[in-house]
């Protein structure tokens, strides 16, 4: 008897998350600062190095868990869009334009002007709320430090309800002790939205996906899965030669997709968890000289590299049967 290998694998779905670094459009906006990427900035951001970023991120995202679905994702969690603009020029890019990706997006308040969003196959998920959720910063001298928001996006996927959270933490640029309380009120803000979810649904399924500034053993991290009672299949990724970023030549896993324990449950139609990962594909690194194997970026400081971004994507790999 002969088996139809790819017919083994037309129930597997695939859900992602990836931060494509700063993708901006060329115009200034005079409520961010988004200077550095115009035409006339040292970073000389041109159409040209635009479009070559959308065809490249729209390749990167095209691929991700194709090798166990023979498709392209179902779910895809978004980091550092500035814009409804950019995610429409996304979709629509080379590598993207054949799909169904429809989007769901909300402007933050964040300084910089990036957002989180999340686009999804139509033919596969249908929206039926969302909602975005701020939390209070301040910084140094007792300001407003604004940040990104936290999306809450729930829908029907493949007739199934479930609800997906998408994140972009506060950053540790000024240090990670010193910035460790931001992503401790961060964390405590996507509990909250749980807690909210479990009071109004009966066993939700959920899944917490986003860049995190965080690794997985990071207290705010910890707090989260622990409190919750979540399960986080990002625990056992992280090496000493793998990660999602790079800082210094050290491996950090920022960007984790943690679900809640549902995901297992052995019930007919719906969608079940079969593997999580890093997709970490030899396109997607530097291909020789001291940052060999790092990931590929657009720009390093203001010089332009025109790669990809300085994350690379994670990804879980689900299977209705």
């Amino acid at each position: 008897m002969k088996f139809n290998i790819f017919k083994s694998k037309t129930n597997k779905q695939t859900v992602a998350f990836y931060n494509i670094e700063n993708l901006f459009d060329i115009y200034n906006d005079d409520f961010t600062r988004d200077d550095d990427y115009i035409p006339t900035s040292e970073k000389r951001w041109t159409v040209k190095r635009y479009k070559n970023k959308l065809r490249k991120i729209g390749y990167a995202i095209s691929n991700i868990g194709r090798k166990e679905t023979n498709s392209h994702p179902a779910i895809i969690g978004l980091a550092e869009v500035e814009n409804e603009a950019v995610i429409k020029d996304l979709i629509t890019s080379k590598h993207l334009k054949e799909y169904n990706y429809s989007f769901v997006h909300y402007d933050s308040q964040d300084e910089r002007g990036i957002d989180v969003a999340f686009l999804y196959d139509s033919k596969k998920f249908e929206v039926t709320h969302s909602e975005i959720f701020t939390f209070t910063l301040t910084d140094e001298v007792g300001l407003p430090d604004y940040t990104r928001d936290i999306l809450l996006v729930s829908g029907l996927f493949l007739d199934e309800k479930i609800h997906f959270i998408v994140n972009h933490w506060p950053s540790r640029r000024s240090g990670d002790v010193a910035t460790e309380h931001k992503r401790i009120t961060a964390s405590n803000q996507v509990q909250s939205i749980i807690n909210q979810l479990n009071t109004t649904y009966n066993n939700p399924k959920i899944v917490v996906m986003g860049d995190f500034n965080d690794d997985p053993f990071s207290n705010s991290i910890k707090q989260l899965v622990n409190n919750i009672g979540l399960f986080n299949p990002m625990d056992t990724l992280l090496s000493i030669d793998r990660g999602t970023t790079c800082h210094n030549f050290e491996w950090n896993l920022f960007d984790q997709i943690i679900i809640t324990h549902n995901f297992f449950e052995r019930k007919a139609k719906t969608l079940r968890f079969v593997k999580a990962d890093i997709y970490d594909a030899d396109f997607l690194k530097q291909y020789d000289g001291k940052y060999k194997g790092l990931p590929y970026r657009t720009y390093v400081g203001k010089s332009y590299k025109g790669g990809y971004s300085d994350h690379f994507p994670v990804y879980m790999i689900l299977n209705k049967k």
